[in-house]
């Protein structure tokens, strides 16, 4: 059974730092896409950041770029989100999730079928 555990979120201040880890089980790590997605209150889920866990290629959302960095430990099936600068509208539930695709590039949010149950971050101006 596939199993996404996120862990590490917390409370902390504008500007603040903080690193999110995921932990998966139950199927073969490698040419998977893995993403960090977040959902606020009231609003959408949106993509973070993702990565090609087998050629290690990622890519950003516009709002996170350069502060947020998406990594992995292949060798510990992890999956990391250090987030940089956090902002006061960033606090959401930080959710892992994989798709079964060796590449990330084009890969809808309907494709990532396994998620962790989130991790709250929140953030107080």
């Amino acid at each position: 059974q596939v199993r996404l555990v996120e862990s590490g979120g917390g409370s902390l201040q504008a500007g603040g730092s903080l690193r999110l880890s995921c932990a998966a089980s139950g199927y073969g790590y490698s040419n998977y896409c893995m993403g960090w997605f977040r959902q606020a209150p009231g609003k959408e889920r949106e993509g973070v950041a993702r990565i090609a866990t087998g050629g290690h290629s990622t890519d950003y959302a516009n709002s996170v770029k350069g502060r947020f960095t998406i990594s992995q430990d292949n060798a510990k099936d992890k999956l990391y989100l250090q987030m940089n600068i956090l902002k006061p509208e960033e606090p959401a539930l930080y959710y892992c999730a994989a798709a079964a695709e060796i590449s990330c590039a084009g890969v809808p949010t309907y494709a990532y079928k396994y998620w962790g149950q989130g991790t709250q971050v929140t953030v107080s101006s």
